[in-house]
């Protein structure tokens, strides 16, 4: 995965595994013939680079804006269109209502992406090409569930769920990192043209059933469905197990981050078409019997927000009438429910790679209010920005301490004999910073045997136990006007587990 990543110029060392999945998902319609991608997410994450860089058997369309004859097939002169001549064909700039879209194209691509087939007159023709949608989203994870679908920015005739359902996974753009200078590589990779040959030479191979010898699926799922993650797992296997050969638990991996990504796509047909039957997503261990039921990143993390439902269109809404925007199991009255608002628990958490949403408040908040005094015990407050980690922490306990009240934070560490000096500097700046606030500072180093566990306790007998500390989030934008530097709840997550004890 890394040499793969570095081939198309980028870091390894910057991205998360799930990072590089997400990434390398736009690999697949090179190497998997006739597969639909749509990718939508904010400005400046890459999304157009590999189609229009990496490989002579792709053609990326600027401004999504194709005709009929120049795509399929000119009745007059009976030229055949891109998509006898390309191995992927990418729309760029795929979403926007402005957009000027030819209603028989879209019944064209219909026919085509479901069947490979479109017609000349009376003859029938094929070809092999993939399509990539991609495009800008203006609007925010939680927003789009709450009050549309994740379609909702695309030119209003290709929100047709028969269009929609031919789409065989939507990868999450919103998870992807905006490109920075230090997410490219200056490591080796495979020379692009060598790549790119290896790839279409992977067209002719077929693992979409590869997993069948460890995992059945057990939920009911229609055709397209079966369909959609099965080319997005064999193309996964043929970029990073081309050989065939891969152990059950990274077949694991592969196939529930394909059936992930066209959950998605089902999931938010179901917003637009009552037409569709909703069915959940469900594999087996054939050697374990352990059944485990699929489900998106943005489902765990807005579950308020995620069921499906019909959003009704703007012509059949009854003047003045915002309830149907509501979520259909939220009263009408009823507060919508914040994170800190949750009460305090023992129990377990797991934030997913790649997620937005999350914040020291909303995983601490509740075990910590009421406390007296806090201590940190975690050996790895060294570098710049762990101590910066410890500052934000530091902030959100001051937020949640009443006025006239004080609580004692008293951090234990160890020394890095690399870097002790500015270590010490930096902690007792915090230690200043504090003096005279609510929150009344203090640290020491554990010279004893070294410790890894990494946990917080309270003097109301909470423990907090975290695998990577206050390290919850990947590296972000820095700057005056970075709101992922304001604005916890705007960075990408590590993978990170928080578990909850009484003690």
């Amino acid at each position: 995965m890394d040499v793969l990543m570095q081939s198309i110029g980028f870091n390894p060392e910057m991205f998360t595994r799930r990072g590089k999945l997400l990434t390398l998902i736009r690999l697949i319609p090179y190497c998997e013939r006739n597969y639909n991608l749509i990718e939508l997410g904010p400005k400046g994450t890459g999304k157009s680079h590999i189609y229009a860089e990496f490989s002579p058997h792709g053609m990326l369309i600027s401004g999504a804006e194709v005709s009929v004859a120049k795509l399929f097939v000119n009745n007059s002169s009976g030229k055949i269109g891109l998509v006898g001549y390309w191995d992927c064909i990418c729309f760029d700039e795929f979403a926007g209502k402005d957009k000027k879209v030819d209603k028989t194209l879209v019944d064209i691509m219909k026919n085509y992406m479901a069947n490979r087939t479109f017609s000349r007159g009376i003859e029938q023709l094929s070809a092999e090409a993939s399509m990539v949608f991609m495009g800008n989203t203006q609007k925010s994870v939680a927003y789009m569930l709450k009050h549309s679908h994740f379609f909702d920015q695309l030119p209003d005739k290709y929100i047709d769920s028969a269009f929609l359902d031919r789409l065989h996974a939507y990868s999450p753009g919103w998870e992807v990192s905006p490109v920075r200078g230090e997410l490219f590589t200056s490591g080796y990779g495979f020379i692009v043209d060598y790549i790119a040959e290896i790839l279409k030479h992977l067209r002719s191979e077929d693992f979409t059933s590869s997993y069948k010898e460890h995992f059945e699926i057990v939920s009911e799922v229609s055709i397209r469905d079966q369909t959609g993650f099965e080319k997005t797992f064999s193309g996964l296997m043929k970029i990073i197990h081309p050989h065939g050969e891969a152990t059950p638990e990274e077949m694991r991996e592969l196939l529930q981050f394909s059936m992930e990504c066209r959950r998605r796509v089902r999931e938010h047909i179901l917003r637009i078409d009552d037409t569709f039957k909703r069915h959940d997503f469900i594999y087996r261990s054939i050697a374990t019997g352990e059944k485990v039921t699929v489900v998106t990143p943005e489902e765990i993390q807005y579950p308020a927000f995620s069921q499906p439902r019909l959003i009704p269109k703007l012509e059949d809404l009854p003047e003045h009438d915002e309830s149907l925007n509501e979520p259909a199991t939220q009263a009408d009255d009823a507060p919508l429910p914040t994170h800190a608002e949750a009460p305090a628990q023992t129990g377990h958490v797991v934030v997913p790679e790649n997620s937005k949403g999350w914040s020291y408040k909303r995983l601490f908040a509740p075990h910590l209010k009421g406390a007296g005094e806090i201590t940190i015990r975690d050996p790895y407050v060294r570098m710049f920005f762990q101590v910066r980690n410890l500052m934000e922490f530091l902030q959100m306990v001051h937020e949640i301490v009443e006025e006239g009240d004080e609580v004692k934070v008293h951090l234990v560490t160890q020394s890095d004999p690399e870097s002790c000096v500015k270590q010490e500097e930096n902690l007792n700046q915090l230690v200043d910073s504090f003096t005279g606030s609510k929150v009344a500072f203090s640290w020491e180093f554990d010279h004893g045997t070294n410790f890894h566990a990494r946990n917080i306790t309270t003097d109301t007998d909470w423990k907090i136990t975290m695998d990577r500390g206050l390290d919850i989030f990947q590296k972000y934008e820095t700057g005056p006007f970075s709101l992922e530097q304001a604005v916890q709840e705007a960075r990408l997550t590590r993978g990170v587990e928080v578990t909850y004890l009484r003690i």
